[in-house]
């Protein structure tokens, strides 16, 4: 259409003059329409993002106020067109075109409509009279804001506007419009939208509830005075909002948004230390200086380090007035805090912050002091100041773009050494190189230049005065500067800055030398101790002995020259950015090593068995020496001295962290001089832990080597070696090679790398051992069952006060420590009275919250309550009925039939507690009900009288002697009957009834039932009830109402007058405690011994018992809500599930619908949840009026981020709840926190501002703006949780076009948006430099977020989570934890407990779930204590947030090296000396991955991780500076498990492919003949040693200790047995499988990559083809080869050696080929179902016929994933392309070894036998080119041709096969074993192939290759699918399937067959 153009205003001419009428007319801009007004609201959130931030805010407010004021609406709307027409003209932007189009028709209709509804003559006016409406309201109703009054929030947003448009249309009008213009101009309103505090508010905001704590006011008072600083009037002028803030950024030109956003973040964080520190003080009105300097001191302690490390001088300078040092110190402070708000990516780069900071805090000192320029007399001014996003532009900007141009490296398929990574340009500010970049920065120097672009970055001039400036800052020397000035214009790539991730093995050599050196030196010691045989260990002091043993120092030596050759090789890259010094080192060290690997070897050779003897002697022992053994003295120097300092670790610290030149020096040759890494040491009392554990672990590791793997193949080898073997089955290529060199290694071989590999098992074993121990010692599973929880329960409120309830003595910071956790409950008890009430109050919160999750129902929440009643204060408790259930009954039982006396009867009762408590509050309730409901005078006395014999003859230990006890049963059921009656029939309507007619009301009855009770206990129970009778029968006055006396005659009945009235108090009141106590007296007596299994739901159970278990625990006392740290929560969202939509949940998968789903798999809690809606059960009609309660309960049992927002939200609801009972008196706590709540508005404001005060939670919404102006359903969800839970904050990205000279560019901001008046709405915008995401998602995501959270804590959650609201009330004293100071350092880490939620369905799910927790618990538990080598694994840590705010942030970010992200946070964390801890009393939920599938994604992703891990210069650098021990520990607890699963693999292959060799070779043969006829028993043993590979299923047991530990060891046995039969060892294998291959590949090749698992709930059947795709590289290629091994072995084999030894041998190896090849059929649901097997054959030959090429996916076509599966061979190195084509040579093995055994061969060992073989394959290849290329020539037009010409080639081949037969003696073992020979062969050539494939991709050999490779891809399938039809055949096999892979579900009675996928209809 034509391009709108906005028409100039008609003004129309009337003899009406005034400027009303011109007013009216002055939106007429553009074309009349019709005159329809359309009521509906114009759409306000689906606008262009050009055009969002600047005109929603209007269209919001006409929807609004559109039902009340539609002309106000309409210029709203108006308004907001020019603005959008005024900002895109040309409607270039995407999608302005067709909103603005919209918005102009919508403008015409409403047009002539709401003129007609104006209520004033002209627009102005209108607009004039609703402003000031809106405006009184305001005035009138400011007082209730601290009410949170939402009304009047939207009408201050309504006033800005409304202010806005209204300025617009009066100057439209012009000069027309002169009446009253003062009146129509109003006063400029603003109405800044706020987080959590409204600072800019004015008087208005100040009456927030938040506003009002002191310590608020503190801060911003100090922040606000401004008094004294420079430029002030200037800055007044500028009319920013005048505090610290506003004046840095008018000085430095930061963004409004990020000036707003760090203001609020330094006024809590002062506040939150301000209060923490002034608790005793009575007034905290005044920030004091101890909160400033803390926080200084947090900020600060990394830039000072830096400052120190360059030894250049801070640039923190204060003055010595006080007055004034405090505000130097905020302005210091906001300056950092504004640098890094603004800073984006580079975030990531700390010490290039504390560059920038350096600089710009000259800049602001010499402006505080007016100092003057040395170089140009001026005075000094910012450098980039006082421009609106000057510091964006200059800063930030320039560095930003070489990070994204290096960042720009093939979607991180390149190698790491060609382009620069976060670490890289960040550790270029470690050296004094830095300062060359000059100030302002020279945009010309090399750390600018990027190698892959051709812009050197010289768009910038440098001022002359640049240079000078800069040496006076820094005192650099003149020398220096010279240098500068002369540089070389040529810019080059800086390179890699002190490391070089170098794509090899090597590089786990390199990073953990010592501890290959230390295994290596130990194998060779110990052969040699094997091989001369010892006796005792202390023979080793003989001199020959101990001189062979010291020969492993020339090993050392040899090993010291390769790790030398290697950094020199490795760190190559790096020369350019590193420092003279360290070049000088790496020759030097090079030099050193080759001495000492030339002097050692010499003198052992010239002085071996050469000693000079002492003349004294030791008993028979004498000192003997050699020369080499002195030598060896002196090589050891140096590691003497290392010894030294290990165990005095504060000497070492101090070494390498001072800057003292001295200490440098001597450092200076160990380790390079980086600025991380220094000073990790530990203190003495750890590393004496962390040493005896690897002590003992190393000593029981070498015992069993030496006795088990080493000494038992000393003695065959030696006999090997003599064995002469002269003819072999082959030819053999080395015949010259002696003493059977092939077969020592064959065995040897594959003992050394179990060697190498079984350390990990080992600690295994000691993890299992160490964590159970500690596990105990920490009471970790001492409640596990019910019945644990309800011998305790009685316990519970005292533990609760002791670790929740802040004590009166106590203050927030104060630590009590708990060594007899006893002594510590009877202090609690003395000082808080009214902590039980306490305890039951938050109780009660957490059964309600089990029922809003309805994981229980209505009666289970009653009988698990606890009654809040002033019995509480006293300490009295009345427990919850499900733990009195049956005691009440029991006692009866145990009364009634009791023989004896008083005492013993109450002592047997009184035994039990909760029997005694039933007993007395059954007593005492009945007592309570009767004297209420008895109204008669002589009823009173009468039932007075009762109870007093009864307590009477309880007292005088009588009652069995005055009481019947057999008539209790009756009293029992007559008092049951009683209380239903008054609980069920509370009403009555007998007033005029007759006397006989009154028992047939409810009145009458009670009136009955009274009467059955007084003759039951007067006549029947009690011995003296005749007294009481006498009193009934004797005539007693008794006063009426009337005041006249009467008479009551002995005949008439009890409880009712002669005239019908009864003299009971019926009904009782239905409000009030008496109802209460009635429904639960009725419990006590009606409830059955069913009660006892309450709850009945299993993670009801778990949580409560976890619950309790951890009150038992170790924890810091809770401080209250007010002292307590803040903390937030940040939680990454990319595209994952937010909520279930209707449709999602009745739509079918394969048939399943989830809600169906979840209906199947919860159906108690879909029950609870019908009752809780009201509803026996939801059809569709009513699938609409619940549908938001619907998708909740559904979302809340998946992976949503739903779950995780409610999870995390408890969090609040703790808080507010604990500030509830910080402040409340007695009478509060017994009204219940939710009624207080509701009441008292005024303490409800006071709760939430002290949750704001906090806590905060922000969600990094990465997709959240796309998915708004795209109309996607998950913005909808998002905004719908904003509403749910109002204090949820969502930051998200923007992506937006401007306009700039008529083209567009995009412009990326940070917003943080909270929902107001059901709308998203804006709180802060910081623009960005660009696209935020050049890294790894995840962390990009969380750092543009990062800056929106608040608080001392940050805990990083994944949107896979939950929380639990009981936990949450422990997070308080999970903050303490941060104050708590181990040795000289606080956490800056701090792990929590994960409760994997996911396992209680499959099998697949329960073993994963046990495996992680596992992890999670047990092995967290000793990498924390006493490993001391913990890091970061992601999910619940909590960050000290200052700390890593400091130091780079919470995470690494960096392309592929850093995929997996979390961990680097733990090691940067480590090697900037911080400490990482863990600790267990707190847990939070996690969902793991359920399908096979989805698993074997997730494991590839952390297999790849590590292996990038391997590479990086973290590993390295803790590898180097950790000492000896810690860093065994680093090791086995990363990189190491994986490699050692690569090891045993490797092993494996190794031991195999030896056998291999040995059988077809003849050596085995050869060997075992001669072994029998010397009768040397040994040698068979010493060939079948491999079977230690098997101890690889040790490795299990952290996880059944784990189990044991929280469910007894019995059930941890009995679990285990039953993984077992469900096939867990098969699964493990598998997994085994998927870390190796995955691990080495990518160590290889690279290849790492994000691998999304996809967390769906219903288990659908995954077809063959996927399975193949997924695992035929992985799993099934290796399976067949191992299966092909075996098979070759066993064949060759079985003429000399026994089958029960090859069975012993291979067994393990057989299960693991097998596991291999069919675990993905085995567990996937309908695996076997016959109708399933048909589709996936279907859609199996479909996948492999279609043809691939550009947009065909890989799960369409089989050459789409062929080129996609060579993905990482193609950008791979030449080395490993060698090395892959290195190790496709094995595949050869088959063919040369096979030949020589074919009978055609006729045992002729030429090698010409070899080639003719090679021309047999040639001959075949070439035999199917030929029917290839007949069939693309022949086959269409010459169909019958090419059948006889296939029939002709097919005859030829059998003629030749029966030629051959006939003259070359051919037998069918021959084609057999052609088959063996030729099928590795082919497959190895492919290898091959995709090796070379950039050589030969042009010819035909690659489309050879490609069929080739397609035919053994089909074969391989049909081959795997072929038993899989056979078992599905049989019915059987699929039933039982499902029933291993469903037991779990199948033991919860869970009806699992609806739920699987069916087969598909055609």
């Amino acid at each position: 259409m034509a391009e709108i153009v906005l028409a100039e205003p008609i003004w129309q001419q009337s003899h009406d003059t005034d400027a009303d009428y011109a007013a009216s007319s002055s939106t007429r801009a553009i074309t009349y329409g019709d005159n329809r007004h359309v009521s509906e609201p114009f759409d306000s959130e689906r606008v262009p993002p050009t055009l969002v931030s600047e005109i929603q805010r209007f269209l919001r407010v006409a929807n609004q106020i559109e039902s009340k004021e539609p002309r106000v609406a309409y210029l709203c709307r108006f308004h907001a067109f020019e603005v959008a027409h005024n900002l895109d003209c040309n409607s270039s932007g995407r999608g302005v075109r067709q909103f603005k189009t919209s918005l102009l028709q919508r403008l015409e209709q409403d047009e002539q409509v709401t003129v007609e509804k104006r209520k004033e003559k002209s627009d102005p006016r209108e607009l004039r009279r609703v402003y000031h409406e809106y405006k009184d309201y305001i005035k009138k109703n400011s007082g209730a804001y601290n009410l949170e009054n939402r009304e009047l929030t939207n009408a201050q947003q309504i006033v800005s506007i409304l202010s806005e448009v209204l300025k617009a249309v009066t100057n439209a009008t012009g000069s027309q419009v002169h009446a009253d213009s003062e009146n129509i101009h109003p006063k400029p309103e603003s109405y800044v939208m706020y987080n959590i505090l409204p600072i800019e508010h004015g008087g208005t905001g100040i009456q927030k509830a938040i506003m009002q704590l002191p310590e608020i006011k503190a801060a911003v008072a100090a922040v606000q005075n401004i008094h004294g600083l420079p430029f002030v009037e200037d800055f007044q002028k500028h009319g920013t909002f005048m505090d610290l803030f506003g004046w840095l950024q008018f000085c430095f030109g930061f963004q409004k948004g990020n000036v707003a956003n760090q203001r609020e973040h330094l006024i809590l964080l002062l506040a939150n230390t301000h209060i923490r520190q002034n608790y005793k003080q009575s007034s905290i009105e005044k920030l004091e200086d101890g909160t400033v300097d803390e926080l200084m001191k947090k900020f600060f302690k990394n830039y000072t380090n830096w400052c120190k490390f360059l030894r250049r001088k801070s640039n923190i300078c204060l003055p010595y007035v006080k007055q004034e040092a405090q505000r130097y110190k905020l302005l210091y402070l906001g300056l950092y805090l504004l640098i890094w708000g603004e800073a984006a990516n580079l975030r990531f780069m700390p010490e290039c912050l504390c560059f920038i900071f350096h600089h710009m805090a000259y800049e602001l000192h010499s402006i505080l002091t007016d100092a003057v320029s040395i170089t140009t007399w001026d005075k000094v001014r910012p450098a980039y100041g006082g421009h609106f996003e000057s510091f964006l532009n200059n800063v930030v900007t320039p560095i930003y773009k070489v990070i994204s141009k290096e960042a720009q490296n093939k979607n991180g398929t390149a190698d790491h050494s060609t382009w620069r990574n976060y670490d890289d340009l960040n550790e270029y500010f470690w050296s004094p190189d830095c300062f060359k970049i000059g100030w302002p920065m020279r945009l010309d120097h090399d750390f600018f230049n990027v190698k892959s672009s051709n812009d050197d970055g010289t768009n910038a001039q440098v001022p002359p005065m640049t240079v000078e400036e800069t040496a006076r800052r820094e005192g650099i020397e003149d020398g220096v500067m010279e240098d500068i000035r002369d540089e070389n214009q040529e810019h080059k790539w800086l390179g890699k800055t002190n490391f070089v991730e170098v794509r090899s093995f090597w590089q786990i050599f390199r990073s953990f030398d010592r501890m290959w050196s230390f295994l290596l030196l130990s194998l060779q010691a110990m052969i040699i101790m094997a091989s001369h045989d010892l006796g005792s260990p202390f023979q080793i002091i003989d001199a020959i002995i101990l001189e062979d043993v010291m020969s492993i120092f020339i090993t050392s030596a040899v090993l010291e020259l390769i790790k030398a050759v290697l950094d020199v090789v490795f760190t190559w890259k790096a020369r350019n950015t590193m420092n003279i010094t360290e070049k000088r080192k790496y020759l030097l060290k090079v030099i050193v090593a080759v001495i000492w690997t030339i002097i050692l070897p010499v003198y052992y050779t010239h002085t071996r068995r050469k000693y000079t003897c002492s003349s004294k002697k030791f008993g028979s022992w004498q000192l003997c020496y050699s020369s080499y053994m002195v030598a060896v003295l002196s090589y050891l120097m140096t590691n003497a001295i290392e010894m030294v300092l290990f165990f005095v670790p504060a000497i070492s610290r101090y070494i390498e962290t001072s800057n003292f030149r001295i200490c440098t020096f001597l450092s200076w040759w160990t380790q390079p001089r980086l600025y991380v890494g220094r000073g990790m040491q530990v203190n003495q009392l750890s590393l004496f832990k962390y040493t005896l554990f690897w002590g003992l672990l190393l000593w029981c590791k070498f015992l069993f080597s030496y006795n088990f793997e080493i000494k038992p193949l000393i003695e065959p080898t030696k006999q090997i070696m003599k064995i002469g073997v002269n003819r072999y089955d082959w030819h053999e290529l080395f015949p010259k090679v002696k003493s059977n060199a092939g077969a020592i290694l064959a065995v040897w071989a594959p003992i050394i790398l179990v060697y190498f590999m079984d350390t990990q098992i080992w600690y295994s074993i000691f993890c299992t051992i160490f964590g159970g121990v500690y596990g105990i010692l920490h009471h970790l599973g001492e409640i596990r069952t019910l019945g644990m929880l309800r011998s305790r329960f009685h316990l519970l409120p005292s533990a609760f006060s002791a670790c929740l309830i802040p004590s009166s003595l106590r203050n927030g910071i104060e630590e009590t420590k708990r060594h007899i956790f006893h002594k510590r409950i009877l202090k609690v008890s003395e000082n808080e009275k009214n902590g039980v009430a306490k305890f039951a109050l938050v109780w009660n919160q957490i059964i309600g919250c089990f029922r809003a999750e309805d994981l229980i129902n209505n009666r289970e929440m009653e009988l698990m309550a606890i009654p809040l009643s002033t019995e509480l204060l006293s300490g009295l408790v009345r427990w919850p009925v499900f733990l009195i259930a049956n005691k009440f009954s029991t006692a009866i039982s145990i009364a009634k039939d009791f023989v004896g006396k008083d005492k013993h009867l109450f002592k047997r009762i009184k035994k039990d507690k909760y029997m005694y408590s039933a007993v007395k509050e059954c007593y005492e309730s009945l007592k309570y009900i009767i004297k209420i409901l008895v109204d008669g005078d002589l009823e009173k006395r009468i039932v007075f009288m009762i109870f007093d014999e009864i307590e009477t003859s309880i007292d005088r230990e009588k009652f069995l002697e005055n009481f019947n006890m057999s008539e209790l049963p009756t009293l029992h059921a007559k008092c049951l009957e009683l209380i239903q009656l008054l609980v069920e029939k509370n009403e009555c309507h007998c007033q005029n009834y007759e006397f006989q007619e009154i028992y047939d009301c409810p009145c009458g009855q009670v009136v009955r039932i009274l009467q059955d009770i007084f003759e039951l206990v007067t006549s029947n129970m009690m011995t003296h009830g005749y007294r009481i009778l006498d009193l009934l029968h004797s005539s007693e006055l008794i006063q009426t109402s009337s005041g006249v006396c009467t008479s009551r005659q002995r005949e008439k009945l009890l409880f009712v007058s002669k005239y019908g009235k009864p003299f009971i108090n019926f009904p009782l009141p239905i409000d009030g405690p008496i109802n209460e106590q009635m429904k639960r007296f009725l419990l006590l007596l009606n409830v059955e011994d069913a009660a006892m299994e309450i709850p009945s739901n299993l993670e009801v159970r778990r949580r409560i018992s976890f619950f309790a278990t951890s009150l038992f625990m170790n924890m810091p006392s809770a401080p209250k809500v007010r002292n307590m740290l803040s903390f937030s929560v940040l939680t990454p969202h990319f595209m994952e599930d937010v909520n279930y939509s209707i449709k999602e949940l009745c739509s079918s998968q394969e048939e399943v619908s989830i809600i169906f789903y979840m209906q199947q798999i919860y159906p108690d809690e879909w029950k609870n949840f019908l009752e809780r809606m009201g509803r026996e059960d939801l059809d569709d009609s009513t699938y609409e009026s619940k549908e938001e309660e619907l998708r909740y309960w559904a979302s809340f049992r998946g992976q949503t981020l739903s779950r995780t927002v409610r999870g995390m939200m408890y969090y609040r609801h703790a808080l507010k709840l604990q500030a509830f009972l910080d402040m409340a008196e007695d009478e509060d706590i017994l009204k219940g926190y939710d009624a207080v709540e509701k009441r008292n508005m005024t303490l409800a404001a006071q709760l939430d501002a002290l949750a704001d005060l906090k806590f905060t939670y922000v969600i990094t919404c990465q997709m959240f703006g796309s998915q708004k102006s795209s109309g996607h359903p998950h913005a909808q969800d998002i905004l719908e949780l904003m509403k749910r839970y109002p204090s949820l904050r969502v930051a998200y990205v923007e992506e937006k076009e401007e306009i700039v000279e008529d083209k567009p560019q995009k412009v990326y901001s940070s917003i943080l948006v909270k929902a107001v008046n059901g709308l998203d709405q804006e709180i802060y915008r910081i623009k960005l430099p660009g696209l935020p995401n050049i890294g790894e998602g995840k962390p990009e995501n969380q750092n543009h977020a990062i800056i929106f959270t608040r608080g001392d804590v940050l805990q990083t959650i994944d949107m896979n989570q939950d929380n639990y609201l009981e936990e949450a009330f422990k997070m308080r004293n999970v903050l303490q934890e941060f104050l708590r100071h181990r040795g000289r350092r606080a956490p800056t880490v701090l792990g929590l407990r994960e409760h994997i939620f996911t396992g209680s369905v499959s099998s697949l799910a329960w073993f994963m779930s046990y495996q992680e927790t596992s992890f999670v618990t047990i092995g967290q538990r000793l990498i924390a204590n006493p490993l001391r080598v913990r890091f970061h694994y992601g999910h619940p840590d909590l960050f000290d947030k200052v700390f890593h705010l400091t130091r780079g942030g919470i995470s690494k970010a960096s392309k592929t090296i850093n995929l997996s992200e979390d961990v680097f946070a733990g090691f940067n964390s480590t090697l900037r000396r911080g400490y990482i801890t863990y600790n267990e009393y707190l847990q939070v939920g996690k969902g793991r991955d359920v399908g096979l599938n989805q698993i074997s994604k997730f494991e590839a992703k952390v297999a790849n991780g590590n292996s990038e891990q391997t590479l990086s210069r973290d590993i390295y650098r803790l590898g180097r500076r950790f000492d000896f021990f810690r860093m065994l520990s680093c090791y086995y607890t990363t990189v190491g498990f994986y490699f050692s699963s690569l090891i045993s693999v490797i092993g494996i292959y190794v031991f195999l492919y030896g056998q291999l060799y040995l059988v077809l070779s003849g050596l085995e043969r050869a060997l075992l003949l001669e072994a029998k006829l010397q009768n040397i028993k040994s040698l068979e043993t010493a060939l079948a040693s491999q079977s230690f590979i098997q101890l690889g299923l040790l490795t299990g047991l952290p996880m059944v200790m784990e189990i044991g530990l929280e469910k007894g060891f019995l059930t941890a046995l009995k679990d285990f047995i039953l993984m077992q039969l469900q096939l867990a060892a098969v699964f493990f294998t598998f997994s085994l499988g998927t870390k190796s291959h995955y691990y080495g590949r990518t160590i290889l090749h690279g290849g790492a990559k994000y691998r999304p698992t996809g967390r769906k709930v219903v288990f659908s059947h995954a077809s063959f083809t996927e399975n193949y795709r997924l695992y035929s590289r992985s799993h099934f290629v290796k399976g067949f080869e191992l299966l092909l091994l075996l098979t070759v072995y066993d064949l060759f084999r079985r003429s000399y050696q026994r089958g029960m030894a090859y069975a012993l041998i291979t067994y393990s190896i057989w299960f693991m080929s097998i596991s291999w090849l069919f675990a993905p059929f085995l567990f996937n649901p309908s695996g076997f179902d016959w109708g399933k097997i048909v589709d996936d054959w279907k859609d199996w030959n479909k996948w492999i016929k279609q043809q691939g090429g550009i947009g065909i996916q890989q799960d369409k076509s089989w050459q789409s994933w062929w080129n996609d599966e060579q993905a990482h061979i193609r950008h791979s190195g030449i080395s490993a392309c060698l090395i892959e084509i290195f190790l496709s040579i094995r595949f050869f093995l088959y063919q040369y070894g096979l030949v020589y055994h074919l009978d055609i061969s006729q045992e002729n060992k030429n090698f010409v036998v070899y080639v003719l073989s090679w021309i047999a394959i040639i001959a075949v290849f070439i035999l199917a080119k030929i029917v290839n290329v007949g069939r693309e020539r022949l086959s269409t037009a010459y169909h019958l041709a090419f059948r006889l010409f296939k029939a002709f080639l097919f005859l030829g081949v059998l003629a030749t096969t029966i030629t051959l037969s006939r003259i070359c003696q051919l037998s069918v073992k021959d084609l057999i074993v052609c088959c063996l020979a030729f099928l590795p062969t082919g497959w190895g050539l492919i290898l091959i192939a995709q090796a070379v494939r950039p050589y030969i991709e042009e010819t035909a050999l690659w489309d050879f290759a490609r069929v080739l490779a397609k035919s053994y891809d089909y074969g391989m399938g049909v081959v795997l699918y072929a038993p899989i039809a056979v078992l599905a055949w049989l019915p059987v096999i699929s039933a039982f399937q499902t029933r291993f892979l469903f037991n779990e579900a199948f033991n919860r009675g869970l009806e699992i067959q609806p739920i699987l996928p069916k087969r598909k209809e055609e």
